[in-house]
């Protein structure tokens, strides 16, 4: 099977014409006729993940995280990018960025986060279109108190949590995006949310919970982290029997001390 017997399953599930419009999701380096002898599925693409993917036998790497995001103007090696590129190419690998696309459907990253948390009658945090829209809100199914909805969140998501106070004295409704999502807050807490879970709030923007709604920043990385077992559950699905392998590199470069 080629390259685009894949990308057409991955855009037919997530299409391109609903990223971002700062993105750069789709096919970055290889191209289309590729022959594709396995892939690995990872959440950023390193220098490690590419020796992960050929000591597997693989030539195709699906991350989340697209490498080329900004303009890439000289490929001389030195930087991380520039290398991951130089070594991608030398080694005929194929690279696939699957981001804001796999965000903006129902059953993408936000909704996997709400699967994960246990999360019932799930709909878009941040509707655009039909069917189209960041974020997830949805129900636990018992409330719970807060610090047993922490230890849940820990639980299941890893690394370590930033939250504020609230005067909920349980957990019930939840709102939840991907990534980064503190601009989301208002339409959780205009949604009536008792928590809100995403990551990179700025100090001042755990103002704005205003112990109305809980804020739970539990780190990029660990609010996507099941990007990768979601890619992994739609190329499984058309392709049972293909080698999908699932990265077990540490890409994260924020390390809890």
């Amino acid at each position: 099977m080629k390259v685009r017997d894949f990308t057409e399953v991955l855009e037919s599930f997530a299409p391109l014409r609903i990223q971002e419009g700062y993105d750069n999701c789709g096919l970055l380096t290889g191209n289309h006729e590729m022959e594709v002898k396995g892939i690995m599925v990872s959440l950023d693409v390193t220098v490690e993940v590419i020796n992960e993917c050929i000591n597997n036998g693989a030539n195709m790497v699906v991350a989340h995280h697209p490498i080329i995001f900004g303009g890439v103007k000289k490929l001389t090696g030195g930087n991380y990018v520039e290398d991951v590129i130089i070594k991608a190419i030398k080694n005929d690998i194929a690279i696939y960025a699957y981001h804001t696309n796999l965000d903006k459907v129902p059953g993408g990253v936000s909704f996997k986060m709400a699967e994960l948390l246990g999360l019932q009658n799930v709909q878009i945090l941040s509707p655009e279109e039909e069917n189209v829209g960041l974020g997830a809100i949805g129900e636990l199914k018992s409330e719970m108190g807060t610090d047993g909805f922490l230890e849940k969140v820990k639980a299941t998501f890893g690394g370590g949590i930033r939250y504020t106070e609230t005067d909920k004295k349980a957990i019930k409704k939840v709102a939840l995006c991907g990534g980064s999502g503190a601009s989301f807050l208002s339409l959780a807490k205009a949604q009536q949310a008792d928590a809100y879970v995403s990551s990179d709030f700025k100090y001042h923007q755990f103002f704005d919970g205003e112990k109305e709604t809980m804020i739970v920043d539990i780190g990029h990385a660990e609010a996507e982290n099941c990007s990768k077992a979601l890619i992994n559950e739609i190329l499984s699905k058309k392709f049972p029997n293909f080698a999908v392998y699932l990265s077990k590199v540490d890409t994260n470069p924020i390390k809890y001390y």
